[in-house]
């Protein structure tokens, strides 16, 4: 008999503390929801509860939902996974290599070995970085005036590659270009597809990339963790009016939304009365797609955005299309082989067919890898394992 008080107490005792400012858990399992709770406020400068239906920055939760859609296109035949990305988007018809910069800071570039193609951009070893994560990529983008990835200006996807297709794991903008390649097969803006494709077909009503009145009224603001520790909410937002829709992290959505679309995953593409996904493309991916290649850690070259991120020390991790697989068992209870990702702002969230339970978990906090969050979420995930 599941016991919601222990989830509670965690997620309470965190909020009372101002470990985070508020925080939305949310659980459930093959025969459905298990368990929701919310606690503190979306705005520590405000007297708004943080509730299951505040909206929030999911950022690189955006990826996932990309992928799925790309895997539908799959699954019609619009496009495969071995072919040119370029087919779709001229602009990778060229790839460029970064070897490093002269004496007078100007790139040093060479033409790539060989063509990207789209399951290169689905498991990040086509080459693209982040500057969050990436000097080089950092030190290009003041090179060249390239804008930063969240400007959702075209120009910053004008980034070379760090390493030619297929040689390791980098994660960066490849399914942004993952969305532009939808885009272009379905003849649709990536908001609009994903709306009728999976958004409605799973009643997510209240994920978007652009940010509704009513979803605005329920928006928790990114804050920002001080070296004291000390939590200020900042106006960091995704822009309203980009050139490009960003489906590799500009969507905002709620907690219960996403567990629809992780539940859907959970019962191998079926959800809602709705079949958004064949049960045989789950499965593809589910698997490891990078093969020997080992996700690893990524090191901050943007502190106030993300700190070090090191999952599991120790575990080989894997990629599938597009999610983080880890190859055993963690502390918190998460089977071996199970699915997972996050986002910038502290968003995370997890897939466990084996055991048959999924969750989401909510703040709005950067930088990346707070350490106060990254526990809050282990206790949390605990919790929901200890409740089964």
């Amino acid at each position: 008999m599941l016991n919601p008080k222990r989830i509670d107490e965690v997620l309470q005792k965190a909020a009372q503390s101002n470990d985070v400012p508020g925080v939305v858990g949310v659980a459930a399992t093959n025969t459905g929801v298990m368990y929701e709770g919310a606690f503190g406020k979306r705005d520590l400068t405000k007297d708004q509860p943080m509730t299951l239906d505040t909206v929030v920055w999911i950022a690189s939760m955006t990826k996932a939902l990309t992928a799925a859609a790309a895997m539908q296109l799959v699954e019609r035949g619009k496009i495969r996974l071995e072919q040119a990305a370029s087919e779709w988007v001229p602009q990778l018809a060229a790839p460029q290599v970064l070897e490093g910069f002269d004496a007078a800071s100007k790139p040093r570039l060479r033409p790539a070995r060989r063509p990207i193609s789209i399951r290169h951009l689905l498991t990040h070893t086509a080459g693209f970085g982040y500057e969050f994560w990436s000097p080089l990529i950092a030190q290009y983008q003041t090179a060249t005036s390239t804008p930063a990835i969240i400007t959702c200006e075209n120009a910053a996807l004008n980034t070379p590659l760090l390493f030619d297709p297929g040689e390791r794991f980098e994660y960066g903008i490849s399914i942004d270009w993952v969305g532009k390649i939808v885009e272009a097969v379905s003849g649709q803006p990536i908001g609009q597809y994903l709306q009728e494709n999976i958004f409605a077909p799973l009643g997510m009503k209240d994920t978007a990339f652009r940010i509704t009145p009513p979803m605005r009224a329920r928006l928790a603001p990114i804050h920002q963790r001080g070296e004291d520790g000390s939590l200020q909410p900042t106006s960091v937002e995704i822009p309203q009016e980009p050139e490009f829709q960003m489906g590799g992290g500009g969507l905002y959505g709620t907690a219960k939304d996403y567990l629809a679309f992780t539940q859907m995953i959970l019962h191998r593409g079926t959800y809602n009365g709705n079949q958004v996904l064949k049960p045989e493309t789950i499965g593809l991916m589910s698997q490891n797609q990078i093969g020997p290649i080992d996700v690893g850690e990524l090191k901050t070259a943007a502190p106030g955005l993300s700190n070090d991120v090191k999952l599991y020390p120790g575990m080989p991790l894997k990629w599938g299309l597009s999610f983080l697989i880890n190859t055993a068992q963690t502390p918190e209870g998460r089977a071996t082989g199970s699915l997972a990702w996050a986002g910038l702002a502290n968003t995370f969230f997890w897939i466990d067919p084996k055991t048959q339970v999924t969750g989401v978990f909510l703040t709005q906090i950067l930088p990346f890898f707070d350490r106060k969050t990254i526990q809050l979420f282990s206790d949390f995930e605990t919790a929901v394992y200890r409740s089964l």
